[in-house]
């Protein structure tokens, strides 16, 4: 038997009207990093984003297999995009074998996406140190609690493993920063911003890293 609520939500009657005004190729920054240091802080003020900085990360191991998750955009500058994460877990494992990545920032309220696709290098052990420290304890001990993307027996087990921590390092108390945990930075080949029109007459500028280490701009048919 079917359940009422599930009737009644079709997902091919969701529809949304996007905005009239667009991006124009006269409006974007030198850079693409510049750019998207621009809409970051409109998505961050004025679209009211809950965490603006969350990013879908999409791997594919050595047989192209792909995964996608969400993660933090923790940095970023003209070098790349830096996130950090369990170098054992099944993204870094992808990373490994194929270093190539999409990040997805999907900006909904603002109907804006950003799509960044690079290669992932895996940070200093001094850059990873300096923000590993800057995290709150809670989150310090967190990274040696959970093997990230391993099997556990259940949540009493993560819990208790968080606890025992806990009691060896209590607040206060300099936490290691675990040798299998680390950041990268995903080195952008190629950046798109969507903005979304009406009738479904998207805007869609891409950004193209050139040899001489420029950038030409392409328009993306939506």
């Amino acid at each position: 038997m079917t359940e009422p609520d599930a009737v009644s939500l079709d997902p091919a009657s969701m529809r949304k009207q996007y905005r009239a005004e667009g991006l124009a190729e006269a409006d974007l920054a030198a850079s693409p990093v510049q750019q998207f240091a621009r809409w970051f802080q409109q998505a961050a003020t004025e679209g009211q984003l809950f965490e603006p900085n969350a990013m879908i990360v999409s791997t594919a191991d050595a047989e192209g297999r792909p995964t996608s998750r969400t993660v933090l955009l923790k940095q970023f500058d003209e070098r790349g995009f830096v996130f950090y994460t369990n170098y054992d877990s099944r993204k870094a494992r992808d990373l490994a074998e194929n270093p190539h990545v999409s990040l997805l920032f999907p900006w909904h309220p603002v109907a804006r996406q950003v799509i960044v696709t690079g290669v992932a290098r895996r940070t200093g052990r001094e850059e990873t140190a300096a923000y590993f420290r800057s995290r709150p304890h809670g989150s310090q001990l967190g990274a040696w609690a959970s093997a990230q993307s391993s099997v556990v027996a259940g949540r009493a087990a993560l819990d208790a493993s968080y606890a025992e921590l806990a009691a060896r390092y209590p607040e206060g108390e300099q936490v290691p920063v675990p040798p299998h945990w680390g950041g990268f930075r995903v080195a952008p080949r190629a950046m798109e911003f969507w903005q979304g029109r009406e009738n479904r007459l998207h805007d869609r500028l891409r950004y193209v890293a050139e040899a001489d280490g420029g950038w030409r701009v392409e328009r993306l048919s939506p």
